[in-house]
């Protein structure tokens, strides 16, 4: 089920964060506690109490990385280096847990069935193919993993309701993901159901998040309050979506390869798994292409 999507052997365009002062403007200044902590809650209610090995897709600056501390390892995954810079600033090493990796979701630098983890959280709205992104998640992941995916939701109550009233155009009741500024998508709960199933994901269950995301709300209320309301109605996400940001939890189904000891990463240019370490850099020995390693960045764009 493709709804209007048509895989090429093209890339998808990359909505590309470099530079940007996202997380100081957005988060730290943006008046964003309320919904960070709603989403604080969603994760503690999914996550596995512990893990070796987890993927962070689009960690940006890493707000969320500390909330993955019962794994063993965390991989930081961003397009943007200079976002990932600001992860490093914010947390250091950890003593060898974190991974910070510059990569293209579309072309994941990892071998078949490494993880046993992963999170895709504020990310699929940039995602112009989003069953290819699923598709390369699902290829990482060793059977019985877990994947967290947060999505905006195009059939929330405000959108309908702005439908109704005729002030919107696009219904919020078609399954095709819905593009209302570049590279931002709102994506129908039933349409990322289905591309979970096609990609061999068991969704087990689902939370809807930020249902108070109004400015007037959040000037009158106090964040506790309206926070202490939002985690109880989280908890009707597996009867109905209405929410703006809805969470899933879904489990990676085998029969699948699972990754030999030692092996990590693969080259995305070729597929192949045979890299070899250099100083400032990993040369695949398949196809010769070399990836640079700077300051503790991975970097695999293949663009």
């Amino acid at each position: 089920m493709r709804l209007g999507w048509k895989l090429t052997d093209r890339p998808p365009p990359i909505c590309d964060y470099e530079g940007s002062d996202y997380q100081e403007t957005f988060w730290d200044a943006g008046g964003r506690a309320y919904e960070d902590r709603c989403e604080e809650i969603a994760l503690r209610r999914l996550l596995p109490t512990a893990g070796e090995l987890l993927l962070e897709i689009g960690a940006g600056a890493g707000r969320n990385t500390p909330r993955y501390k019962n794994y063993r390892r965390v991989v930081l995954l961003d397009y943007s280096r200079t976002q990932l810079q600001r992860a490093q600033e914010r947390l250091g090493s950890g003593n060898g847990r974190y991974i910070y990796v510059a990569a293209d979701v579309y072309a994941l630098p990892f071998v078949v069935g490494l993880f046993d983890a992963a999170t895709m959280i504020r990310t699929l709205h940039h995602m112009a193919d989003a069953p290819r992104a699923l598709q390369q998640v699902r290829q990482v992941l060793r059977p019985g993993a877990v994947f967290i995916l947060e999505y905006a939701n195009k059939r929330n109550l405000k959108a309908i309701i702005r439908y109704w009233l005729r002030r919107q155009a696009w219904s919020p009741f078609s399954l095709a993901p819905v593009e209302f500024a570049r590279l931002n998508f709102d994506f129908h709960p039933r349409a990322i159901r289905r591309w979970l199933q096609d990609n061999r994901f068991a969704a087990q269950r689902t939370l809807t998040v930020s249902h108070l995301r109004v400015s007037i709300l959040k000037r009158a209320l106090p964040t506790g309050v309206l926070v202490g309301i939002d985690s109880l109605a989280q908890l009707t996400g597996d009867w109905w979506q209405l929410s703006p940001s809805v969470f899933v939890r879904a489990e990676a189904l085998g029969p699948s390869p699972i990754a030999s000891p030692g092996e990590f990463f693969r080259c995305p240019a070729c597929q192949q798994a045979r890299l070899v370490e250099h100083p400032g850099s990993l040369t695949c020995s398949a196809c010769s292409r070399e990836w640079p390693v700077e300051a503790g960045i991975y970097d695999f764009r293949v663009r």
